[in-house]
């Protein structure tokens, strides 16, 4: 998903902190570009080798999903559900999600099916809550290799930290800062993480593999993976420093034809990229009024783009629900899925694979006169048995974070919602814009007159009642982490008041026009939001008021934010265009010390009023 990346997860102080996790080790080398094939391994994927004649088709099962971002416990709040519409057309929110509850809902659905394979369309790590970010996402990886994941994409957060570590979490090897956890090397991911899209600028070749090839009995599967071409502008710079993103379609169609001339036929593509289903309803039809027609966003140009040689999308990135059936060029019904987020959701689809033309009978979603449908996306329930394995995984490395997740910063009255908010202005968005003002307003730290908050980068809830030892209403260190887990430095920039007016404009114009993205902002900023009208008109310029004085264009205002929105991130130009530049503490040390400044156990904080953005709709 769109969001603030980070330079370096964890603060290396947070790290020492917990002394004696780490012995150091060393990074091993990059993995080389190139196909691989893939096998099953026997994990409980099934067998059936059987002695009778095979039948001319096979049913393989797909199961996959998408933005997993290291939730291995259960996620809090309005983050842990889904909706589901029910049969009176009322809407009910189910808690779902958490990786013991993903792995029994895998392991059961793989039972009775000889040929099944699971896949990802990336974003498994990266903006992840403590309890894996921590450690550099290696808790999630283990995990992932537990469960049996046989490929995913890379997605945009995959590069939050570079490269190199991508690699190292493909190859293995101890974190090259903090070494080895557990006093013991990390073995890698045993699944390939697929990147055709990405490139080194130096040799022009894949910083990984760009596609893998799945195998039992005859039965051959390819698999491409890409991330969204436009990483780089979500990303910050030193991630994706020496890298090429290239487009979606054409990378897609080039490896296509390679697997074809192969002798692979039968190929799925792993794309984070997605779109927005016109319910946020998981169970929503989306073909009720025709193929693809309740989908719209990227993923729709994308899949009508791909060359029919692929056979189904397996998409990801916006965090969305839906199994649609968007037509190939050359207007044959292809499946499309994303499965949410936070592994809340998994999709089950069957692809029909003929052993003599080794292609998938193309259906629709429904195939004509079934009973079930060819893919659905189910509920991971928290009603089901819990994975032992993976309760013992938590548990583990629960205990090693345990000295520093657990220490509380802070107290609030009740829920302060900032991801599972889906208005403008954020009561979340609102207290850390304020923190952010606060901590870097002093003349020798920044001057700030007015701080931005991009929204993405708020990861969570805050939750009055979170699960845990704590009582209710305490604000962990886990818990603010798992809310701005980058670690981005914040920076103070001087802009000129004609630059602060193009960056409001630039939420709901250019590439932000079809989904815009509303900053947060500081109290003292107050403007009105016009979205009956089009583009930067939606920005009523003549109402933006800073401390109830109007913007002057020719002043200049010291103002404060992250280093991902100093760089021009998520396309906001006229923020990258600052002079005058002061790094200060990172956003996580000035959201803590807020906390701690203005809450205690006898007087917690109330969530924000939201009242600085007057919204027109």
């Amino acid at each position: 998903m769109s969001a603030t990346p980070q330079k370096n997860r964890v603060p290396r102080r947070v790290l020492a902190a917990a002394a004696g996790l780490a012995t150091v080790g060393a990074l091993v080398a990059a993995m080389p570009a190139g196909a691989q094939e893939r096998h099953d391994h026997g994990h409980g994927h099934g067998h059936g080798h059987g002695h009778h004649k095979p039948s001319r088709t096979v049913d393989v099962q797909l199961l996959s999903f998408n933005d997993l971002h290291g939730n291995l416990e259960p996620p809090a709040g309005s983050a842990g559900t889904v909706n589901e519409t029910q049969a009176d057309g009322t809407v009910k929110a189910i808690p779902a999600g958490g990786i013991e509850y993903l792995a029994s809902s895998l392991r059961t659905a793989r039972k009775g099916h000889p040929y099944s394979i699971t896949a990802a369309g990336g974003d498994m790590v990266g903006a992840s809550p403590l309890l894996s970010g921590l450690f550099h996402d290696e808790p999630t990886i283990e995990a992932l290799n537990k469960i049996d994941l046989d490929v995913t994409s890379v997605g945009n957060h995959e590069f939050d930290e570079g490269a190199t570590e991508l690699a190292r979490l493909q190859n293995g090897g101890c974190h090259p800062v903090e070494g080895c956890y557990e006093k013991k090397k990390f073995k890698g991911a045993d699944f390939p993480y697929l990147a055709a899209n990405v490139t080194n600028e130096k040799t022009g070749k894949p910083i990984l593999k760009p596609y893998t090839v799945w195998k039992k009995n005859g039965v051959k599967i390819g698999f491409i993976g890409v991330t969204l071409e436009g990483t780089p502008d979500i990303v910050t710079a030193n991630g994706v420093k020496g890298l090429k993103f290239h487009d979606e379609i054409e990378t897609i169609n080039k490896y296509a034809k390679e697997l074809d001339r192969q002798g692979v036929k039968s190929i799925v593509a792993l794309i984070h990229e997605g779109g927005m289903p016109a319910s946020t309803s998981y169970n929503y039809d989306c073909d009720s009024s025709g193929a693809g027609d309740g989908i719209s966003g990227p993923i729709t140009d994308i899949a009508k783009g791909i060359t029919p040689k692929v056979d189904a999308l397996v998409t990801g990135h916006t965090h969305q629900a839906y199994v649609c059936t968007i037509p190939d060029p050359a207007g044959n019904p292809r499946m499309v899925t994303s499965a949410s987020s936070f592994g809340k959701l998994y999709t089950d689809t069957t692809l029909t694979y003929d052993r003599r033309t080794k292609d998938i009978v193309r259906t629709s979603v429904k195939s004509a006169g079934a009973k079930n449908p060819k893919s659905a996306n189910h509920i991971v329930s928290r009603d089901q048995p819990k994975a032992n394995d993976m309760t013992a995984l938590i548990a583990r490395w629960n205990a090693l974070a345990a000295p520093i997740s657990n220490r509380p910063q802070g107290y609030i009255t009740a829920d302060i919602n900032g991801r599972g908010s889906t208005a403008p202005e954020k009561p979340l968005g609102d207290l850390i814009a304020d923190a952010q003002l606060e901590g870097l307003a002093p003349a020798d730290k920044g001057g700030a007159v007015v701080a931005f908050m991009n929204p993405g980068g708020i990861r969570a809830d805050l939750v009055h009642k979170a699960s845990g030892s704590e009582g209710d209403g305490v604000v962990t260190y886990g818990e603010s982490f798992t809310v701005q887990p980058f670690t981005n430095m914040m920076n103070v920039v001087d802009l000129t008041g004609a630059q602060l007016v193009a960056a409001l404009q630039q939420q709901v114009s250019g590439a932000n026009e079809a989904s815009p993205k509303i900053l947060q902002i500081s109290k003292g900023l107050t403007y009105t939001l016009d979205m009956t009208k089009t583009g930067a008109a939606r920005v009523v310029t003549d109402t933006i008021k800073l401390n109830g004085e109007a913007i002057d264009p020719a002043k200049s205002y010291r103002v404060a934010m992250n280093e991902f929105l100093a760089g021009g991130g998520d396309g906001f130009a006229a923020l990258g265009q600052g002079t005058n530049k002061l790094v200060g503490p990172s956003d996580l040390d000035v959201f803590n010390a807020y906390l701690a400044a203005h809450s205690s156990a006898a007087a917690p904080l109330a969530p924000p009023a939201t009242d600085r953005i007057t919204v027109i709709q």
